[in-house]
């Protein structure tokens, strides 16, 4: 079978594909994003026409939260036109279209985990964008939306590896402790996935990360205790907790972003990691 596999270089695509390469089972296309440019519909339509995927698994997207409150086009065309012409390909050929969204579609404001079904409300341009790709995707009755958050990798750049960085350049760091979720390790959702496509089901809405749940403080702390503790991390800086208002950004984030993933993980008969065991795998992976 040949998938093609958008944001091949990102973190998502380096585990989709290591996982590929254990398998061997499957043919993947990986285009750079000089061939395969998501904010350029022909170059899309002309590449999907020249290769013929099977399956496609979009785990690309304009990922700049803050950046994308300035750059409304660029995040618009990316994370939602692009997925137009994705569907358009997945209607005509009948392919399996997995289209990785975000907790961002939601507003944060309902205190308990949020389920697959629950109306979306972003608060920003980049939720708005990956809600936009939602609703594209789902035009194809052949389509899959895996909604995931806080992503992290030993590959690529995120939460985890600065802040390991900061540590080595800091004595003191403050971190956000009332913004609340789910850390993902890129790994388990790459797998996720995968298991995804070997399951039979017509079009639907998954959750899926780690279990358990976590402030970026209490994220951070973490990080600094196991690899503190796995002798990675020479000097552990003083970790202040403060409020989202003590660190504006441009862009809001939900202050409650905990997806309910026990359906999910049910439908593809997986059972989630905790997340403080994921962060200790990652870890156990970088120099």
């Amino acid at each position: 079978m040949k998938i093609l596999i958008t944001g091949g270089s990102g973190q998502l695509g380096y585990h989709l594909q290591k996982i590929a390469a254990i398998d061997g089972k499957h043919e993947l296309l990986c285009p750079s994003s000089a061939v395969f440019d998501l904010a350029n519909s022909e170059l899309i339509e002309s590449f999907l026409a020249s290769n013929r995927p099977d399956v496609i698994i979009n785990a690309a997207a304009y990922t700049a939260v803050d950046k994308a409150e300035t750059e409304i086009d660029l995040a618009m065309a990316i994370n939602g036109s692009a997925v137009e012409s994705l569907a358009n390909y997945s209607i005509e050929q009948q392919c399996p279209l997995i289209q990785v969204s975000t907790d961002f579609v939601f507003d944060g404001q309902q205190g308990i985990p949020y389920a697959p079904q629950t109306k979306c409300q972003p608060l920003g341009i980049y939720g708005e964008s990956k809600y936009l790709g939602e609703q594209a995707a789902l035009r194809s009755p052949y389509a899959k939306i895996v909604r995931t958050s806080w992503v992290y990798s030993e590959h690529g750049s995120n939460f985890v590896k600065t802040m390991l960085r900061l540590a080595a350049e800091r004595e003191q760091l403050s971190v956000v402790a009332d913004q609340v979720g789910s850390p993902s390790y890129a790994g388990n959702l790459a797998k996720f996935i995968w298991q995804l496509l070997e399951s039979p089901g017509d079009q639907i809405i998954l959750h899926c990360s780690d279990a358990g749940v976590c402030s970026w403080y209490d994220f951070a702390h973490s990080v600094f205790d196991l690899a503190s503790s796995m002798g990675k991390l020479k000097n552990v800086p003083q970790l202040t907790a403060i409020r989202s208002d003590e660190y504006p950004t441009p862009a809001k984030r939900p202050s409650y972003s905990v997806l309910d993933c026990s359906e999910s993980y049910k439908s593809v008969g997986l059972t989630p990691q905790q997340w403080r065991e994921a962060l200790t795998v990652m870890l156990e992976k970088l120099n």
